[in-house]
């Protein structure tokens, strides 16, 4: 997959710009908030239908504007032309269309576009609590699978009621019907975890040893309350204290993917490097794992490449993403020298854009 140019108009900081990107590396460089991760949303707008930085669409409007309007134009790996427009108005809300047409579900697009970010955001799945990590593999399977995708929206569908129930005066009928429900999409989603971290955890351990040439060993471990019996068991073992709690206490939506390296907890035991390192090993099995589910090479976006990443990490990194099994790349960095030098040693061939208050010259 790669996005040959993208219009900008009213994005953020960016009042209007166009750019014609390389199918290799694009790299943006300039001072911090410039508006360089702000071209990295902008793409995954296109491929996601929302930011990669948690705002919501009327924050990504340019100050003073009424609305914003992002316009790409893809080829695919078999050659396939792709035009994708995604624009939001404060009065009439989000459209996304794909060849002219406009879809009638947002969730329709997910993974027809495939995309990877590495951000220093993603320091969040090893700080911040399980929710965070369950959201990551949330986006990532429901970018391979669009029956998990399915489950996931019907799951927490279930689940909302099944908690707005418990809060009032619940009927045993009615509590039996969406435990059917949470029971019958939850099966699916933790089959699909199981089946996508099992595929992960030798690639994550693969890249990891790259980057840091074999230094430590890194694990992913799936915890689940399914593993031990059937979603159907638990929610009636459980009900009595959902009735006390009023919400539902057990079920997927308190799985959790534990990290580790040398059999300890990454968060407690791994050092900011080591954390990077393992982060950017995660991103890249979750590239290889699209790419061969899909057919297609996502587009990865590098932001803040040299964020706790020492040097010689970064020339490992880079070395790596300069190799046929990836494909097209856009970078972000404050330091241009020390970006294209990298680059230089790396024997990389790249497309540079200069980013400068909102402004890209190439």
């Amino acid at each position: 997959m790669v996005l040959r140019d993208i219009s900008l108009i009213g994005f953020k900081n960016i009042a209007e710009q166009q750019l014609t990107l390389s199918e290799g590396i694009n790299c943006l460089v300039g001072d911090n908030g410039a508006g360089k991760t702000n071209v990295l949303d902008a793409v995954h707008y296109l491929s996601m239908a929302k930011s990669m930085l948690s705002m919501t669409d009327s924050q990504s409007v340019r100050h003073g504007d009424e609305f914003f309007m992002l316009d790409g134009r893809f080829t695919c790996d078999d050659g396939r032309a792709e035009q994708v427009s995604c624009s939001y108005s404060r009065r009439s809300g989000k459209t996304l269309k794909r060849n002219g047409k406009e879809y009638e579900r947002l969730s329709d697009h997910v993974g027809a576009f495939p995309i990877v970010v590495v951000s220093p955001s993603d320091t969040a799945l090893i700080s911040d609590s399980a929710e965070e990590r369950r959201r990551y593999l949330n986006s990532f399977i429901s970018q391979i699978d669009r029956s998990y995708l399915t489950a996931l929206i019907r799951y927490n569908a279930a689940l909302a009621e099944r908690n707005k129930l418990l809060k009032t005066s619940p009927a045993e009928d009615m509590l039996a019907i969406y435990d059917r429900m949470l029971a019958d999409s939850g099966e699916v989603i933790y089959r699909r975890r199981t089946d996508i971290i099992g595929q992960m955890t030798p690639l994550v351990e693969q890249y990891y040893a790259l980057l840091s040439e074999d230094r430590e060993k890194v694990e992913i471990t799936y915890r689940s309350e399914l593993a031990e019996r059937p979603l159907t068991e638990l929610l009636l073992a459980s009900r009595q204290r959902d009735f006390v709690n009023e919400y539902t206490t057990c079920g997927i939506h308190r799985d959790d993917m534990v990290l580790g390296i040398g059999g300890y907890p990454l968060r407690k035991y791994g050092s900011q490097g080591q954390q990077k390192s393992f982060l950017v090993a995660l991103k890249l099995a979750q590239y290889t794992l699209l790419s061969e589910h899909r057919g297609e090479r996502p587009i990865l976006l590098l932001d803040d490449l040299f964020d706790k990443l020492d040097m010689r990490r970064v020339a490992q990194l880079l070395a790596l993403v300069s190799g046929e099994r990836f494909g097209q790349i856009l970078i972000t960095d404050c330091n241009k020298v020390r970006l294209q030098s990298t680059l230089d040693r790396a024997g990389a061939t790249y497309r540079l854009f200069n980013v400068s208050e909102g402004e890209i010259r190439q």
